[in-house]
């Protein structure tokens, strides 16, 4: 039997049915999930616990993955960095009901100094994420609603801020369709970008060609002097109990180096030593989690967490020998897990968690996450004039002063 190759043109229909499919597909679940059907209601975080298993099943089918807000790591940090906080949930109105969005923030009653109250979206030190877990076969009916929401929910406040959600990409398409019809006035402030893992069609020798061959012949000598110093091995950790020493060595690593002379090292404070070993044993018990060690003799002397959801990945913390740094142990780390992450097709892009500015991983990662805080009057009488213009003289404060840091730090 001959088969035959199909023709671009046969490529070209496959690709324009399959988006036909997929279209119609978004369109008879937006008419199944109309925005009046769909149930909204305000949860504090400690309540969420009950519907853990409806909220996995909604982070399974997110139209954008954000690991820091799926369970196991989020209700791991409540317990430290979220006693405050709450969610709006969107549930469907058949049954039995689905949760089709969560959208996890906290009511700020003052900002800027001022009685301002603000419905601000949930991040922290070790979230640095804000986009919410929206159904994707639903995603604007169940926006819309969430809006909806807030603007009729006296409880709540009437301005909403949404920090580091990306101005790019599926959610901000559909979240921009929904105050365009709506009429919502919104701003985005602090807008920066970060380094982004979204490797071309062509996946080999990522890293060579983002550092060039005189920066990588570099990098190999490197290497080469600190395996003259004893047996280098690399070691990635994924199953529960591996993950768990590992974990160990990453956070005494951070603590040994200059994050635990500042007091900012996980290991510094308790409840936050303890919010990380749960979330990452959780989230391992699921698969989400790769620690990346490099060991000199059997002694770790650089370690990456890397968390996993869908098709996305982030590179969380990293950790290094600080006595060794001459040879650049955490350079080195992140150049071999980037040429994992980035072989890995299963894995469409990965997020640095890096500051805006990095030299390290910016050398190494070409692609950007472009982020922001965006500020949305979901009610015709917030103050959303008075806030836009406090908003940007506190991004000009914040700014300045870390132009005053650098300056003292050089």
């Amino acid at each position: 039997m001959t088969v035959n190759a199909p023709t671009d043109h046969a490529v070209v229909a496959l690709e324009h049915t399959a988006s036909a499919i997929a279209s119609a597909r978004r369109a008879a679940a937006a008419d199944r999930y109309a925005a009046d059907a769909l149930t909204v209601e305000w949860r504090a975080f400690g309540a969420l616990e009950s519907i853990v298993d409806e909220w996995r099943e909604l982070a399974a089918r997110a139209l954008e993955a954000n690991v820091f807000y799926e369970p196991d790591f989020a209700l791991a940090a409540a317990a430290v960095f979220g006693r405050d906080a709450g969610a709006v949930l969107v549930w469907s109105g058949d049954d039995p009901r689905r949760l089709l969005g969560l959208f996890p923030a906290r009511i700020e009653t003052r900002r800027y100094g001022l009685k301002l109250p603000l419905l601000v979206g949930w991040t922290h030190p070790y979230a640095p994420l804000g986009t919410p877990l929206v159904e994707r076969d639903a995603a604007e009916p169940v926006i819309a609603a969430w809006l909806a929401h807030v603007a009729a929910d006296p409880l709540l406040p009437g301005l909403l801020l949404l920090p580091l959600v990306p101005e790019h990409g599926p959610f901000a398409a559909a979240l921009g369709a929904i105050l365009r019809r709506a009429q919502m006035p919104s701003a985005a402030f602090n807008r920066h970008s970060r380094a982004l893992l979204a490797p071309p069609a062509d996946r080999s020798d990522y890293v060579e060609r983002a550092l060039g061959p005189r920066k990588f012949r570099e990098l190999r000598r490197t290497a080469r002097r600190l395996g003259e110093l004893g047996a280098l091995m690399f070691t990635a950790a994924t199953e529960p109990g591996a993950v768990d020493a590992a974990v160990e060595h990453f956070l005494s690593l951070e603590a040994a180096g200059w994050k635990g002379k500042a007091g900012t090292a996980a290991a510094c404070n308790d409840a936050i030593r303890r919010f990380v070993e749960a979330a990452l044993a959780s989230l391992a018990a699921a698969n989400q989690v790769t620690v990346d060690r490099i060991l000199l003799d059997g002694r770790p002397i650089a370690a990456t967490i890397t968390l996993r959801s869908a098709n996305a990945a982030w590179l969380w913390k990293i950790a290094y020998d600080e006595t060794l740094a001459r040879y650049s142990p955490g350079v080195m780390l992140i150049a071999a897990v980037t040429e994992d992450l980035a072989e890995n097709s299963a894995i469409a892009q990965t997020d640095s968690c890096a500051a805006a500015v990095n030299p390290v991983i910016d050398r190494i990662w070409s692609e950007r996450l472009a982020l922001g805080d965006l500020l949305i009057a979901a009610r015709p009488r917030a103050r959303f004039a008075g806030a836009r213009r406090l908003e940007r003289l506190r991004g000009a404060a914040i700014a300045a002063a870390k132009r005053v840091r650098g300056l003292f730090a050089r």
